[in-house]
């Protein structure tokens, strides 16, 4: 109830005040009879909304000498001229902050559905004898222009000062109306520019618009003022009556008129009407003013005959001022209807949040379930995998066994005879080397399974790679790839499993090849592989970088257990040169080269080997080797 009682003062009392505010006491002019000698708490002050057809500052230079005249005859009144569009004059008049209006007869009925207002007087015009019937449009083009007839302007831009302005849009529309054309779809683009007025012209002057729709008599007054030459611009459809001074493309309505919100008392709204009336045509209010004086309000014949052409009297206010105006006439039930909406709202914004909260937690388990189920597949799959592979390193031994002492015995039976600068000697050298090597990865793949530790030993790093290189020359060769290595380090020792370095190494290069295999020469151009050692603030950091076919999954995939992108992989490459890397303390990431800013070409892959180097600072800092 005090949320209820709160709103209600905060939207009511704005609507009410302005017949509270107290305003100084008025200062008398020709037009008094006497002076008015009153208390400043008896003065009322209302505003008056006009359009700003002209601008801010000529509507006020124009108007505000009729305020003073009311603030000085109408009793224990102050009037001040405020200068609005349309949209703003209905936002002000629904909320109260203008109390009176003076606009054209299109808008005045346009309003009267939405508002209680009352006409009071209609104005004349200074020009055409006096006329009341002073409201219309006028279709303007360039003096260049091929258009002549109102047929003609069909398909071509136009611009006007707003949708509601019925001396411009609206009687063009209804004369386009009349011969029986689509108002929807007559021009091929319309354009409203609001006020003031004179930028309507300018835009057909400076071609950015085929045809100007202007109120009445703006074209005759531009040119009296000299902002535009007559000779320039034609009008179409010229129908001007007998006696007038402007020509005019239309039918033409009645004047402007001086309208009264309901709330202003009977006696101000007879009082003002009094004054209207009094003033002479040759008065100096009418001069500034623009007019001959006021009459008596003018039938809307003419105006509710167009709109129901045009079917304008359907086209309501924006609904939400519909809706503050119902809220007004209706508060009690309206903010009620207010605050049961905004609880609505809070409540169910409060069970969607507490659907989504429920909907993550489940999804969360569930994601929590699938993991553990794939963590036990994955350890089922790597205990048959040990068993299996325990069993092939035992039966690998004895091949590779006999394959060395084979080959140790060869190359004693080639130094004897041929001396050990043979080339078989040689060949026999290089079976005995690899044949050792496979002895030293089984015996490394059954410590694994048996869970021991590797034997640490101090290898050189580019030595390794460069061996590891060596072996995979045939294949590099046979897949036409080329291969640049840029050790920046002659000398560069590290403790740790050298064959399983070498193994992380070899099977990365190995999966570089298989990538660039799968790549279109003729797309990517030659087929590269670069090598980069570095050691940087301390680390060891190893870059195998190709411009193969890239990655096709995240970086954590690939160094899952029995994940391959291969067709005939098994998945454990990645994964054990993984748990070798780490055993050294470091890290193995993939990222796409397009994703590292030291890469060498945009397509591919890039593999990055990170190792924690102990290494003297001092050596580190002065040696270039380290750089």
């Amino acid at each position: 109830m005090r949320l209820y009682i709160t709103l209600f003062l905060t939207l009511f009392l704005p609507l009410v005040g302005c017949s509270l505010h107290v305003y100084a006491s008025p200062t008398p002019n020709e037009h008094s009879n006497k002076v008015i000698t009153l208390n400043d708490s008896d003065t009322v002050h209302y505003r008056v909304a006009v359009l700003a057809n002209y601008g801010v500052t000529k509507s006020i230079q124009r108007w505000q000498p009729l305020m003073d005249y009311l603030t000085s005859t109408v009793p224990s009144a102050s009037f001040e001229v405020v200068p609005l569009d349309f949209t703003q004059m209905n936002e002000q008049l629904i909320n109260g902050q203008v109390q009176f209006v003076v606009t054209n007869p299109g808008h005045y009925f346009n309003m009267s559905g939405d508002f209680p207002i009352s006409w009071l007087a209609t104005m004349k015009s200074n020009q055409h004898g006096g006329n009341t019937f002073a409201i219309g449009a006028t279709i303007i083009v360039r003096q260049d222009s091929d258009l002549y007839t109102l047929e003609d302007l069909a398909g071509h831009s136009v611009v006007a000062s707003d949708p509601n302005a019925l001396g411009g849009y609206q009687a063009a529309m209804g004369l386009i109306n009349s011969m029986e054309y689509s108002t929807d779809d007559f021009f091929t683009k319309v354009s409203f520019l609001g006020f003031p007025l004179e930028p309507l012209i300018y835009q057909v002057r400076d071609h950015n618009a085929d045809i100007a729709i202007t109120p009445f008599c703006t074209f005759e007054q531009m040119v009296e003022q000299g902002y535009i030459n007559a000779a320039d611009f034609r009008v179409i459809n010229d129908i001007t009556p007998d006696g007038y001074d402007c020509a005019v493309s239309t039918h033409l309505y009645p004047n402007w008129s001086f309208a009264s919100s309901d709330t202003v008392p009977l006696t101000v709204r007879t009082n003002i009407t009094r004054a209207l009336f009094s003033i002479s045509e040759s008065d100096p209010i009418s001069v500034i003013g623009q007019n001959s004086g006021w009459a008596a309000p003018i039938s809307q014949f003419e105006v509710i005959k167009l709109f129901k052409a045009l079917d304008l009297h359907s086209r309501k206010e924006p609904l939400y001022l519909q809706l503050w105006q119902w809220i007004k006439i209706n508060q009690q039930w309206g903010f009620g209807l207010i605050g049961l909406f905004i609880m609505a709202t809070i409540y169910h914004l409060w069970l969607e949040y507490r659907f989504i909260r429920k909907s993550e937690n489940l999804l969360a388990a569930e994601r929590q379930l699938k993991a553990k189920a794939l963590q036990l597949e994955r350890l089922q799959s790597a205990a048959i995998l040990g068993e299996i592979g325990a069993g092939l390193a035992h039966e690998l031994n004895q091949p590779i066994a006999a394959i060395t002492q084979y080959s140790e015995g060869g190359m004693l039976e080639q130094a004897k005879h041929y001396g050990e600068d043979s080339v078989q000697y040689q060949l026999l050298g290089k079976i005995l080397r690899q044949s050792n090597r496979a002895g030293e990865i089984v015996h490394r793949i059954r410590s694994l399974l048996q869970r021991k530790d590797t034997q640490s030993t101090d290898f050189d790093v580019c030595e390794q790679i460069n061996l590891c290189l060596e072996l995979l020359t045939h294949e590099f060769l046979s897949q036409k790839i080329v291969v640049e290595s840029r050790l920046n380090s002659s000398e560069l020792l590290l403790k740790g499993d050298k064959v399983g370095f070498c193994q992380v190494v070899i099977n990365v290069l190995k999966n570089a090849i298989d990538a660039l295999a799968e790549t279109n020469p003729l797309q990517h151009g030659l087929k590269k592989i670069l090598i980069e050692l570095r050691v940087v603030n301390g680390h060891l950091q190893l870059k195998i970088y190709d411009n193969g076919i890239g990655l096709t999954c995240s970086n954590e995939d690939f160094k899952t257990t029995f994940f391959s992108t291969k067709e005939n992989g098994l998945g454990l490459g990645l994964a054990i040169c993984n748990d070798v890397i780490m055993k050294f303390g470091g890290q193995i990431s993939l990222a796409k080269c397009e994703n590292d800013p030291s890469a060498p070409w945009q397509t591919g892959c890039r593999v990055l080997i990170d190792i924690p180097f102990n290494i003297p600072q001092e050596s580190y800092l002065s040696d270039p080797k380290y750089i």
